[in-house]
């Protein structure tokens, strides 16, 4: 059974389906064109990143720098954004400022991980200033940077474990004591990691019993979307929005 509702942004019934950098598998990740997309598929959360630009921009874009995916180049940290804004997805697209993404999709809720420390302050600024605090789940690799996130903003910002929580709560769940942060209200983790699983019955009954929704990221194919729904996993995200949303009308649990 899944943990009650902790926060505004989990209120959604049934397993979340996250459009994971909008459906990267169509090669327009993280651009207002696959947002779009995905808001049309019937999506309302969408996974994304932030970088903050030179001029304290904030971006919606994975990598720290433009080369792999745009025909731009050089680290977004160290650029303006009138130079970012040039530069365009697989040719095409152009990045987008995440303040543009809230704006224009009123009814999305966004899970943002904060790709570096000089994206921080300027998103708690942004989500202040909109007033999306409903909206937005904060997340990192860091759990020093969540923490600080959650210790400026407090309980009204929602936020997911960092590496070193879902350490802690794969070491509880073994019957092994560690500290855990109590704010959090999920683990977003992957299927496994080094070919080590992470996700069994056991982690999601570790994380239930802490109140935590448990997502799971990045899953692609239809056998393991089922197989880890069937564990009772509480969110997946996936490149493949198409089939996703099929694995959620076959089960009767798309919304």
């Amino acid at each position: 059974m899944s943990p009650r509702i902790r926060h505004p942004y989990l209120d959604h019934p049934g397993p979340i389906p996250f459009a994971h950098r909008g459906g990267a598998a169509d090669g327009l990740e993280n651009t207002a064109a696959q947002f779009h997309r995905a808001v049309e598929a019937g999506y309302r959360y969408i996974e994304t990143d932030v970088h903050a630009t030179s001029d304290g921009k904030l971006v919606a874009f994975h990598d720290a720098t433009l080369d792999r995916v745009t025909d731009g180049a050089g680290r977004i940290a160290d650029l303006p954004w009138e130079d970012v804004r040039q530069a365009r997805v697989a040719g095409k697209e152009p990045v987008p400022l995440f303040e543009e993404l809230l704006e224009t999709f009123p009814d999305v809720r966004w899970n943002v991980d904060v790709k570096a420390e000089p994206a921080l302050h300027p998103l708690l600024n942004l989500i202040g200033r909109l007033d999306a605090w409903d909206r937005v789940c904060v997340g990192s690799f860091s759990e020093a940077r969540v923490f600080r996130a959650q210790r400026l903003a407090g309980p009204r910002l929602a936020t997911s474990y960092g590496t070193k929580g879902v350490l802690g709560l794969r070491l509880r769940s073994y019957g092994i004591p560690a500290a855990l942060r109590d704010s959090a209200i999920a683990a977003q983790v992957p299927e496994s990691q080094s070919g080590v699983p992470v996700v069994d019955r056991r982690f999601v009954r570790a994380a239930h019993a802490r109140g935590l929704q448990v997502h799971v990221w990045t899953v692609n194919e239809p056998d393991r979307m089922h197989r880890l729904l069937d564990l009772g996993v509480d969110g997946i995200m996936t490149d493949h929005i198409d089939t996703l949303r099929r694995v959620l009308e076959d089960r009767g649990t798309w919304v």
